[in-house]
């Protein structure tokens, strides 16, 4: 009998080129896909670093419209208006996200802008309203993304976005876009970008990946697809990600990373949902309110998450077992202890009282905003959490 219940999979994922030094072949993939002029979008720091930004100018050659290196982390929405302005004035019609999902959110966010003229102080509004910004029917422009960190938000159809008074608001506002147009046409898995990211950054980005293919095994709506790719991803992080922690950092180190990081976020983010789930509401209710990173957020509580679920539900552990610690008859303590190992070799912190989070007094409020997060939808079926249930875990992570 199967494991699964009747399911649909829709997926349509942008071309994957991986391999070392791939990204010379971008006009190349421009060209092929009847683009004519690209324009870079990144982050200050990526597009000073000539190591970073140089491979990826060469590679376009007279590919290149320009490049627009303004995104932060906050992913502004004066910012993609700005950006919108650079495709505008270089002609550009296609956008090349360079660096880490924050670029990539900014360019998402540019592309739904660039396809009528609303008014910034409109479309804040709507943001400050709605959490969303509405997207017009039609094509949009299309987007190619060079990702330079591991946390996995390439192969996605949706983007954050925060807007600011300077929008015409009163105050800050944040949310969200979400639209299978917005699936990035093209994505360049290149081991020597992700080198030239600092180790620090590489650690805490690649816990998030890391925890996408946890999820994606144990989600309601996984598929034997997803099963397929996110336990061999997972296999190949498993070995990989200590040997990161342990080594520097080299192609060589991070070519079995990078392929892992592409396999576990195959079909995870789909017109009909998304197979993210328990973790993430956590780190979501971690980092919503509170100044911590999100892949550190992932580091200390999944270990405690997982306790969780397998004292309360099967949570696929046979699966995660088998790709894991390579014995789909592990007991579960073997499957949480592998998820420390690889957090601690990547030095990341392991108690929340160590990071700029909730103190206790808060863990009731916290507690909730996790059990009402979206991605809770996606839980075992044969798991029921409360708040009391998520404020011990909390506590225990502490």
């Amino acid at each position: 009998m199967s494991q699964y219940d009747r399911f649909r999979f829709e997926y349509r994922s942008g071309v994957l080129k991986y391999g070392t030094g791939c990204v010379g072949e971008l006009s190349e993939e421009l060209e092929r896909q009847g683009f004519r002029s690209g324009l870079v979008v990144s982050g200050s720091t990526v597009g000073a670093t000539a190591e970073v930004i140089d491979p990826v100018i060469d590679g376009l050659d007279e590919e290149l419209a320009g490049v627009f290196a303004e995104t932060t982390p906050e992913k502004r929405l004066e910012t993609a208006y700005k950006g919108l302005e650079a495709m505008e004035d270089n002609d550009a019609d296609v956008l090349v996200s360079l660096g880490g999902g924050s670029s990539l959110d900014v360019a998402k966010v540019i592309s739904v802008l660039a396809a009528d003229d609303r008014d910034p102080t409109v479309v804040g509004q709507e943001l400050a309203e709605t959490g969303s910004i509405s997207i017009p029917s039609g094509s949009l422009p299309p987007i190619v993304a060079v990702p330079t960190t591991l946390a996995g938000a390439d192969q996605s159809i949706v983007a954050g976005v925060t807007a600011t008074p300077k929008s015409g608001l009163n105050e800050a506002v944040s949310g969200g876009i979400s639209d299978p147009r917005l699936m990035p046409r093209a994505i360049f898995y290149d081991p020597a970008l992700f080198a030239t990211t600092p180790k620090r950054i590489l650690a805490a980005s690649a816990m998030n990946g890391f925890d996408k293919g946890l999820e994606t095994i144990y989600a309601r709506n996984a598929t034997p697809i997803t099963d397929a790719t996110a336990a061999q991803g997972l296999s190949l992080l498993e070995g990989s990600l200590k040997e990161l922690g342990e080594q520097s950092i080299s192609e060589e180190v991070l070519e079995p990373i990078v392929e892992g990081l592409l396999l576990v976020q195959y079909g995870i983010s789909r017109r009909d949902g998304t197979t993210l789930s328990i973790i993430h509401a956590f780190g979501h209710g971690l980092t919503r309110t509170y100044d911590v990173q999100q892949g550190a957020a992932h580091g200390i509580v999944a270990p405690h998450v997982l306790s969780y679920l397998f004292e309360n539900a099967d949570g696929r552990r046979e699966l995660l077992a088998e790709a894991l610690v390579g014995d789909g008859s592990a007991a579960a303590e073997e499957i949480v202890e592998s998820v420390e190992r690889i957090r601690d070799a990547l030095d990341l912190l392991s108690r929340l009282r160590d990071v700029d989070g909730p103190e206790p007094s808060a863990f009731p409020d916290v507690a909730e905003s996790i059990l009402t997060d979206s991605f809770m939808e996606n839980r075992p079926r044969d798991f029921d959490p409360t708040v009391s249930d998520i404020e011990e875990v909390l506590r225990d992570a502490y």
